[in-house]
Parts: structure tokens; C-alpha cells; sequence
């Protein structure tokens, strides 16, 4: 809708605005400004709705070069009307008097060159044409004689002098590397150059348009994703509301299969379109005002001059005319390509930098054999092409350097074993050109795992190791590739055994997951600076203190891997394809990323893997399409006054192909003052993901009993909080609605909404995760890499990590493990929900992630999105066994020998189709194989620690008795009913017996519904959900979920999962640093903790429920 206000011009006000933001006058040129309404030029604006004359021309007359003019006083005393367009007025404001008028502001003198990073901020007229990239269109009709007799503008723009008279543009300054801030961004001008939005002096008018905002323009979901749809526009609602406000972002996510690549855009010679004030780029959502000469930023509401290159009539809704050619102004997401402006110094080429531990236990676990050829397959879809450098470091006692000049048949070894004064022999030949050195670099991978085999040395020097290789690589930057089997005890970095079995369960186990030793983490802030990002590949037998070492890719925004007693055999298709993803996925190098958002709003605690410069600008040394950031959005004033809420993130990086770019993502928010409308904008799996995020970080500033208390408070809130519904304020207070509260009721008894149903399921999976749950039974190191992985991952992963899947394997369909067709396909069926991979392979029946769902006479599957896990029942049927597992029993089977089938019939070539489709995400381009380990029944060592991925179960650490019956009741028991508030996750005690499960399901699985006549809420996007509705119906009233039905009592006993161990132990026994055993024990960390009862796991569910999930 158009609105017609009559506004006062103000053209002098205008010129001056102009003439500050670097668009004055061009040499040579009689008229800068787009032509006025109804002169001719581009042709006359549409008439106003209503008929009429359009608005009169803003501003006096043009009779001197805009370059020479000098501005008025703001405001519109002392001036009378415009004077109509046409010959110059007689009488030009005197410029002394002027200059004196405004306060001695210097209103003659020439402005300095623009600071770096601050472009002109227009687009030349379009040159020649590019492929696959976006030029600035001419203005529609051309360029026609302005009015007044003015000569025409030249065809081809030079950047604005920036000043009066006819000056050269000032050369560009170079850009500063030091301090905090990007020079990408610029600070904003003082206050006195801003014009005062929306005061606009004079006389006349012109039309102004209303906020008509195009909400369908949106950041593809695959990079870009709310926890909540629509902001608050109050800080007291969004308080009320109690839902997280925040978003993920993931930049440089693949293309999607049938999605339009990211548009590129080139600008002309004059710069990227910018804020003035702020630097927000130009989006699609700013407001465009007078006609196209001016544009309102939509994030600081600074008003703008659009620069005369750039300038556009608008349509009768506010548009511009050419928006549908301009991507920057009809996409969500853009690129630019920099302008040289952007660059501190020429883009580096992709640089890797290999740094290997080579003692004993490295030489005899396989690791080597295993990195070598990994590195060696990647050798040859490496980015970059004839770019690419490479170059390797290996340490033990010494550090070994190789020489890999081109000239050399074999590499050159050169060993430093004065740790305290290192020195870099040879440094022009350490990091050579790849397509030179090829033949040298393979030579050297073909033999080093034979290089080392014997080395009787247990020690390692990591630390002088590391800085060697930041001495050979600091130049360049690049990506720094470690591989570490035991804890560093030699130089610089050397670390000590700190692990104590006495805190773990405890407070104090914090103490082992932060930290005590600096020295990682001050290395890895002058790796960031030198943009250089690290990855590390830790292969630990014994306690390794991953908290330190993880600082380093924590920092340089690297990834962290861990391969617990590392065995070829089960390991190495798991971290080799891991290796050769991480090399060969696309990467940006020299990254940086700032967000910004509308004023009223604020960007706060932000996630993920990075160095924060200054306040708000992450460092990125390299970003990958893994990369993963998140943030919360919180209230900066106590309402917001506009309508919309925009949320911009700028990558500013450079490609592979060593071309600079700034990839620009633009998000329009709406803003609402209904408590219903945030709750039925909540996406639940962005939710859960970022309150994970933000229980990581509360944890390490306390304890992890307060990060459970924190996780179930926010479910618990967030439910109570939406069954309320609205509220409205009478005399500062806040009552329900006229007529009673929505639905009627008591708010107990109202169901869940249906887009929060998974929330509880999906919180109490969360307080159960590796990462979180209590007891003694979680080794440090194993928990920190729980934690890194769950605070890098995508919405997707994190999901799946959080509350696995578990298949039913043994009793497979027979079209499960082949490719869905309309034959196979069920009508009322969800294809989505229960296939997988890019070829939709079908999945087998889906159960509920309980021990009750565990037959003696079953096989399961399940898959936590990183490994896979199979349960073998003692009594499962033998030629079922032997199809998959090479053998008719497990019984009296050395479990290191037996290994998954992958064919020689039907059921294994089907599992293995399965287990692939599992891992063949569309949305990724590369696959990494899972480890697949195999857990037979009874076997305490594994068992226990399957059993920890049945959240559904109450579990015997203080803080897991919940079970999911338990956990729901609670959720929807009201404050001061009867039972009281749910107990903190940190208190004990015993849990009420479970109650009985589901029974399977095809496809999906669904939490049992909290009340309403629903059977089952429909199952988030993706195929992923909870667990099937219980059987029976629940007690209590018609619509509230109640108390759980009685236990099902089995030979006299509750059937319930096992408990884990009392203790978790102590790690394996022998020497610190020893070499590991000829095999690797099966298992994790330390002593396995006791094993389940004897017995039964109760009888076999029933069939399942009719329906479809």
C-alpha cells in the first residue's frame, strides 16, 4: 500500500549530505544528482494515487557545478520555496556567510581520503560483460538531456572528488593489520555529518512511501536458520515469552541439489553501495525514498544519498525498477567481488602444513600408514590447483624437517634437537609449490610409515614442534594439519597428567575440562593473526588432556578429532575420510565476519569456532562449508520501534582461486506483540541447538549440574509460558484475555502447542548427552570432544547427536535397503520420513530408544550421526548372525575379531545400503564413513556405554532419573500442583518405576502427546522425531498427560535399563607415555564399569500401532 505524505524538499540540505558521503561533483560536469521529478532524464515519477500533479522537484536551482556549491544550514529557516525547475536562480547563497552560519564546520575545505574500507560506495555504468556475473544495469530510458539545459552526464563516472572544486580522487589508503577492528568496516562519521532522519526543511513535497517489506526474500534455511520466527517487540514480551531468541548461521553451506548458485555480483569502479553511518551494505530491505535519490538503512536508519551511477526510478510500490536485475536488491544472499580496497595483501594461496608425531605409539598403533595414504588420495583434489603449497614436519625428541625442492629425487630430513634454540634450516624448500614438488611430497608419503617403525622413543615435543612449523608458515598462512598420539611432555607446551577420578561426578570436574596451562591458547591467538588455522588428529591410549589441546582449533576456527585406542581395522575408513574431507571441502581463507542488526537490538554471545577481534568481529584464519556460528539476539532498548528486525552477516574471505569476496547475507525479521505468534514461529530443532550452545558455556563458568538445571528450566518455561498464551497489560500488570485464557481452562491441562511437542523429548536427550550427563563414568578427554562436537554442528547433526535413531534390523521389510519406487512407496507415507540418501534408500522400522524395545532374539542399529553402534541379542536368530557377522553365534567369539559383512548376501548387502544412505547426505558434499562398533549382549565394557544413548530411560547418575514419562509429567504439572516443581537435574533420589514403551513403528517416531485429541504430532522436517505414543490411555484428565501407567513386571522384576557402573576407573595401566599393546583393547577410556543384570529385556513389544508416523 501506498501512502501519500506531502514532505518539504530540502535540495540544499541534500547537496550537502551529498558532498560529505564522497558523491560531490564530477570534473567537468554541470549536474551529479539523478534528475528531478518531471525534468526530463529518466522520465517523470507515476503520478500519486488520487490523481494529481506529482510533487514539485526538491531543492533551488543548479546554476553552479554542485562541486563548487557549498551546502545550507539545515533545517528550512531563512529560505523561501524552491524555485521551480529551470535556469539557475540569480541569487547563490554566499559561502562565507554560510560557513559562518553553520558554526565553523569548515563547510569550504576538501575532506581527506576515505579511511580504508570505506568505498565511494557507487557502481559505474556497466562494462564489458563477465560470465556469471552481475554488472549494474543502465537506468531504464536511458540517458536523457537533464532539465535546464544542462549537458548530459559523461557515460562513464570517475569517483567523486569528495570535496569542492575540481580535485584527483585521493589515493587509497592502505589498510591497517593491527588492532581490533576490520578494515572492512568502517567507524561511524561524527555525529555532526549525519543528517537527522526523517527532518526534512523547506517547502514542497515529495512522495514517501510506507515500510513494504518482501518477506519472501529470505536466507536459504540451509545457511541461515531463527530459533524463533518473529522478534518481540518488547523487551518485557520477549522476557514473558521465555523462548531463546538467536540464530545459526553456517556462510559457506553447499548449493543445494536443485538451488540456483549464489549470485555474484561485480561492482563498478566507484565501489560497493554502503551506510554511510553504519557500513551496512546495500539489501534488499532498505527503504528507497524521493523517488530513488535517497535510501534509508534499515539498520541504523541513517538516510543516504544513492549515487547518480546507481540511481533507479521507483514503481507505484516503492520499488526500485530495476530490482529484479540488481541481486544485491532481490536476494537474501549475495557475493561481491572486493575492490582492491579490501585487500591488506595479495590473496594467499591454500597453504598446507602437515606436523606429525612420530613416536612409538604413533608408529605402532597404524596412524601413520593410515595419514599417509589419506593425504596422499587428497593429493589430487586439493584447492587451488597450481596454487597449492605443501609441507611437512615430523617430531619426536627432535623435529625433523624435509626438504622437498623440486630438484630432488627424495626429500631431505634435517633434525633439530635443541628444543630451546630452534632455528629453520632451508626455509625456501619446507613449503614448496605442489605441481613442482609432486614427486618429492609422494616419495616422502610412500615411505613414512616404514621411516619410523622402530622408534623406541615414547615421548613427544608438540609445542616446539608447532612453533617450527608457524616460523615456515607464518609468511603465508594456510591450514596447519596435526596429528598427536600422547600428551606433550618436552619444551614448550609440555603438559601434566591432571586427570583425578576423585573429581569426576562432581563440581570440581570442571576443573578437568578447562584449561590450566595458557600457553595453547596464546599460541593459537598468534596463529589466528597470522591466518593460520589448525586442525587436530588425536590418537590417545591413555589420558592426553584434550581440554588444553583443543584450544587450538577452538581458536584458529580448526576442527578437532579424537580416535580413541586407534585400530585400523575399526578407525581408519572413520579418519580418513575425515582427513580427506577436511583437506579437499571448500574453504575460505583469511576469513572475517561481522553481524549487525537493527537498532533497539543487540548481537551477543556468539558460538562456535573463532578469535573475537575487538567486540564483534570474528577472525576466521579458514571457514569451511562445516563452519558453524551462532548468536543470540537480545533487546538493547525496551521496545523496538520499527516493524522489522534485519539481521546482516558479511563474510569478507578469499577463495581458493585467490579471488577476494564479500559474501553478504540479508535477514528480515517482523516484529509482533502477541506472546501466540513468537510461539508458533519457534523452530524447536534451532532451539534445542542453541540452548546446547549456551548450556556448553554456562557449564564452564560453573558446573554441569547447573547447565541440566539450565536446560530443563528453559523447557519448563518455555511450555508454561506458551499454554498461557496472551496476555494484555491493565495498569502496568499483565491479565489474560477478555473471556478467560485462550482455549479455556486450566492452563495444566491445555495441550502442548504442536510445534513445541518435541521440545521435552528433545531437552531431556540433551541433559543425557555425552556432553552434559553426570556419574563417573565419562572420561575428561571424552567429554571435551563431546563438547566441541556438539558446539560446531549444524541443526541437522546436532539433532541426530542429540537423540539418535535406533533400527530394527533383524526383522527387516523386504524393500528396506533397496532404492524407494511407486511401487514400494505407501500412499499415506511421508517418503522423506522414512528413507535416506541422495537415492532414497528405505530404512527399516524405527523404535523408541528404550531397553524395553531390546530383544534377546534382535539385532539394532543405531546411529548417532557419528558412529553406529550394533546390538547383537544372545539368542538372535544364527542365520541372520552369520549374514551379517560371518558366524551363526557371538557366544565364545574373541569380539576383536568379528567384523560387519558388506556382502555375500541379500541382508548384508542391505545393511551395508542402509548404513551408507545414512551417511550419503544430500546436503553435504562429502560423506564420512562412522566407526561401526559391535556390542554383543551382556558385554559389560559396551554395553553400559550403548545404554547411554537410551535417553528414554531413567539413567542412575544423579540427574538422569528422569524418564521420559517422568520427564513429560513434570513438564506439564502446573507450579504448586500437587508434586511440586520438577526437582533440579543435580538432585538424586529414586525415580518411580518406568512405565511400559511404544511398540515399533515404521518410519518416524513421535512423543506421545501431552493432551488434545491428537494420537501423535506430526514429526519435524527431515525424518526425524520422537518416540511412538504409548500404549493405553493416560490417566488423569481428558487432556493433560498423567502419571505413568503401572511397571511391567517381568519374573517378579522391573524391567528397566541396567545401571551403568558405579565408577568409571581408572585409565589402562602401565607407563606414562608407554607404547600401546600389539592390539588395541576393545572399549574406551579406562576399567568398563560393571555389567547389566542377568535376564531378560522383557517380551516382545506388540505389533505396530495402525497408522502411519
Amino acid at each position: 500500500m501506498i501512502k501519500d505524505v506531502v514532505v518539504p524538499p530540502f535540495a540544499a540540505k541534500r547537496e550537502k549530505e551529498n558532498q560529505m558521503s564522497g558523491y560531490g561533483g564530477y570534473p567537468g560536469q554541470q549536474q551529479q544528482f539523478p534528475p528531478p521529478p518531471g525534468g526530463g532524464g529518466f522520465g517523470a515519477p507515476p503520478p500519486p494515487p488520487g490523481g494529481g500533479a506529482p510533487p514539485p522537484p526538491g531543492g533551488g536551482g543548479f546554476g553552479r557545478p554542485p562541486s563548487m556549491m557549498q551546502p545550507p544550514p539545515p533545517g528550512g529557516g531563512g529560505f523561501g520555496g524552491p524555485p521551480p525547475p529551470g535556469p539557475p536562480a540569480a541569487d547563490q547563497p554566499n559561502v562565507s556567510n554560510l560557513s559562518n552560519s553553520m558554526g565553523g564546520m569548515n563547510m569550504g575545505s576538501r575532506p581527506g581520503p576515505p579511511p580504508p574500507g570505506a568505498p565511494f560506495g557507487q557502481f559505474g555504468a556497466p562494462g564489458g560483460q563477465q560470465p556469471q556475473m552481475f554488472q549494474p544495469p543502465a537506468p531504464p530510458g536511458g540517458h536523457a538531456p537533464p532539465p535546464g539545459g544542462m549537458a548530459p552526464p559523461a557515460a562513464n563516472f570517475a569517483p567523486p572528488p569528495g570535496g569542492a572544486g575540481q580535485h584527483q580522487p585521493s589515493p587509497q589508503m592502505p589498510m591497517n593489520p593491527q588492532g581490533a577492528s576490520s578494515n572492512f568496516y568502517q567507524a561511524p562519521p561524527p555525529q555532526a555529518q549525519m543528517g537527522a532522519p526523517g527532518m526534512q526543511g523547506g517547502q514542497g513535497g515529495s512522495q514517501v512511501y510506507e515500510e513494504n517489506i518482501d518477506f519472501s526474500i529470505q536466507i536459504p534455511k540451509r545457511l541461515f536458520r531463527l530459533s524463533c520466527g518473529k522478534v518481540a517487540q518488547t523487551a518485557a514480551l520477549a522476557s514473558s515469552s521465555k523462548i531463546p531468541m538467536g540464530a545459526l548461521i553456517r556462510p559457506l553451506a553447499p548449493d543445494a541439489p536443485n538451488e540456483d548458485p549464489v549470485d555474484v555480483v561485480l561492482p563498478g569502479n566507484e565501489g560497493i553501495v554502503r551506510c554511510k553511518r553504519c557500513r551496512t551494505y546495500i539489501n534488499a530491505f532498505v527503504t528507497w525514498l524521493e523517488n530513488g535519490r535517497r535510501w534509508r538503512c534499515n539498520i541504523c536508519a541513517q538516510l543516504n544519498e544513492c549515487p547518480s551511477a546507481y540511481f533507479c526510478h521507483l514503481d507505484n510500490q516503492g520499488h526500485r525498477r530495476d530490482r529484479e536485475q540488481r541481486p544485491e536488491l532481490s536476494r537474501g544472499i549475495v557475493e561481491f567481488i572486493a575492490p582492491s580496497e579490501y585487500m591488506v595483501r595479495p590473496p594467499q594461496p591454500p597453504s598446507y602444513f602437515f606436523v606429525i608425531d612420530v613416536s612409538a605409539t604413533a608408529a605402532r598403533s597404524g596412524m601413520l600408514h593410515s595419514a599417509a595414504n589419506a593425504i596422499r588420495r587428497s593429493l589430487d583434489d586439493l584447492p587451488g590447483k597450481d596454487r597449492t603449497k605443501i609441507g611437512f614436519i615430523t617430531y619426536d625428541t627432535a623435529v625433523h624437517y624435509y626438504n622437498l625442492k623440486s630438484d630432488l629425487s627424495n626429500p631431505q630430513m634435517l633434525v633439530v634437537s635443541d628444543l630451546k634454540e630452534l632455528f629453520v634450516p632451508v626455509p625456501d624448500d619446507l613449503l614448496v609449490n605442489l605441481e613442482d614438488s609432486r614427486d618429492v611430497v609422494e616419495t616422502f608419503l610412500d615411505n613414512l610409515p616404514t621411516m619410523f617403525a622402530n622408534n623406541p622413543v615414547v615421548q613427544s615435543c608438540l609445542g616446539p614442534a608447532l612453533k617450527a612449523a608457524f616460523t615456515v608458515v607464518k609468511s603465508v598462512g594456510g591450514k596447519m594439519v596435526v596429528f598427536q598420539s600422547v600428551m606433550p611432555t618436552l619444551g614448550d607446551g609440555a603438559l601434566k597428567p591432571r586427570e583425578n577420578v576423585r573429581l569426576m561426578g562432581t563440581p570440581d570436574e570442571m576443573k578437568l575440562l578447562k584449561p590450566d596451562l595458557p600457553w595453547y591458547k596464546d599460541t593459537a591467538i598468534e596463529f589466528s593473526r597470522a591466518q593460520i588455522s589448525v586442525d587436530m588428529f588425536l590418537f590417545p591410549y591413555d589420558y592426553i588432556d584434550c581440554a588444553a589441546l583443543s584450544q587450538l582449533p577452538s581458536v584458529t576456527a580448526g576442527n578437532f578429532h579424537t580416535y580413541v585406542m586407534y585400530n585400523p581395522a575399526t578407525d581408519a575408513p572413520k579418519f580418513e575420510s575425515e582427513l580427506y574431507k577436511a583437506l579437499t571441502q571448500n574453504t575460505a581463507l583469511e576469513a572475517v565476519m561481522r553481524i549487525r542488526c537493527t537498532k533497539g537490538m543487540r548481537i551477543t554471545n556468539f558460538y562456535g569456532n573463532f578469535f573475537v577481534r575487538g567486540t564483534d568481529l570474528l577472525a576466521l584464519p579458514n571457514c569451511s562449508s562445516d563452519s558453524v556460528f551462532g548468536f543470540d539476539l537480545v533487546h538493547d532498548e525496551q521496545s523496538v520501534t520499527s516493524s522489522v528486525v534485519t539481521v546482516q552477516a558479511a563474510l569478507l574471505y578469499t577463495t581458493c582461486e585467490g579471488e577476494r569476496r564479500i559474501r553478504v547475507l540479508t535477514q528480515a525479521i517482523p516484529v509482533t506483540s502477541l506472546a501466540s505468534e513468537m510461539t508458533a514461529s519457534v523452530d524447536v530443532e534451532v532451539m534445542c541447538n542453541l540452548i546446547s550452545k549456551q548450556a556448553l558455556e554456562l557449564s564452564l563458568k560453573s558446573n554441569l549440574d547447573n547447565a541440566r538445571s539450565r536446560l530443563q528450566q528453559i523447557c519448563v518455561d518455555i511450555i508454561r509460558a506458551a499454554k498461557k498464551g496472551d496476555s494484555r497489560t491493565v495498569s502496568g500488570y499483565a491479565v489474560p484475555p477478555p473471556g478467560g485464557m485462550q482455549g479455556g481452562g486450566d492452563s495444566e491441562n491445555k495441550p502442548i502447542p504442536e510445534n513445541l511437542q518435541l521440545l521435552p523429548l528433545y531437552t531431556l536427550a540433551m541433559m543425557k548427552n555425552i556432553a552434559f550427563r553426570g556419574g563417573t563414568d565419562v572420561h575428561p578427554d571424552e567429554r571435551v570432544q563431546a563438547r566441541y562436537l556438539l558446539g560446531s554442528m549444524w541443526i541437522k547433526q546436532s539433532r541426530r547427536y542429540i537423540y539418535p535413531r535406533m533400527f530394527s534390523i533383524h526383522d527387516m521389510d523386504p524393500d528396506a535397503g533397496f532404492p524407494v519406487t511407486e511401487d514400494t512407496k505407501h500412499n499415506d507415507e511421508d517418503t522423506d520420513s522414512i528413507t535416506a540418501g541422495r537415492s532414497k534408500v528405505m530404512l527399516p522400522q524405527v523404535v523408541n530408544l528404550s531397553v524395553e524395545r531390546l530383544t534377546s532374539d534382535g539385532i539394532f542399529l543405531l546411529d548417532n550421526g557419528v558412529d553406529m553402534l550394533i546390538w547383537v541379542g544372545r539368542s538372535s536368530d544364527p542365520a541372520v548372525t552369520s549374514a551379517f557377522f560371518g558366524v551363526n553365534s557371538l557366544e565364545n567369539v574373541d569380539m576383536a575379531q568379528v567384523t560387519l559383512q558388506t556382502s555375500g548376501s541379500d541382508l548384508a548387502s542391505r545393511l551395508q545400503a542402509i548404513m551408507d544412505a545414512l551417511r550419503d547426505d544430500e546436503d553435504e558434499t562429502h560423506s564420512v564413513a562412522p566407526k561401526v562398533t559391535i556390542i554383543r549382549e551382556g558385554d559389560a565394557p559396551l554395553e553400559s556405554r550403548f545404554f547411554w544413548h537410551l535417553v528414554e530411560d531413567r539413567a542412575s547418575f544423579s540427574g538422569g532419573t528422569y524418564s521420559y514419562h517422568d520427564f513429560m509429567e513434570f513438564v506439564n504439572r502446573a507450579p504448586g500442583a500437587a508434586g511440586g516443581a520438577p526437582p533440579a537435574p543435580g538432585r538424586g533420589g529414586a525415580p518411580p518405576p518406568p512405565g511400559p514403551q511404544a511398540a515399533q513403528s515404521r518410519g518416524m517416531m513421535q512423543p506421545p502427546p501431552p493432551g488434545g485429541p491428537r494420537s501423535a504430532p506430526p514429526g519435524p522436517s527431515g525424518g526425524f522425531g520422537g518416540p511412538p505414543a504409548p500404549r493405553g490411555p493416560p490417566s488423569g484428565p481428558p487432556s493433560a498427560y498423567g502419571a505413568p501407567p503401572p511397571p511391567q513386571m517381568m519374573g517378579g522384576q522391573t524391567q528397566g535399563p541396567p545401571p551403568p557402573g558405579a565408577g568409571y576407573g581408572g585409565p589402562p595401566s602401565g607407563g606414562y607415555g608407554a607404547p600401546p599393546p600389539p592390539g588395541p583393547p576393545s572399549g574406551g577410556y579406562g576399567a568398563p564399569p560393571p555389567g547389566p543384570p542377568s535376564g531378560s529385556y522383557g517380551a516382545p513389544p506388540p505389533g505396530p500401532p495402525s497408522g502411519s508416523y
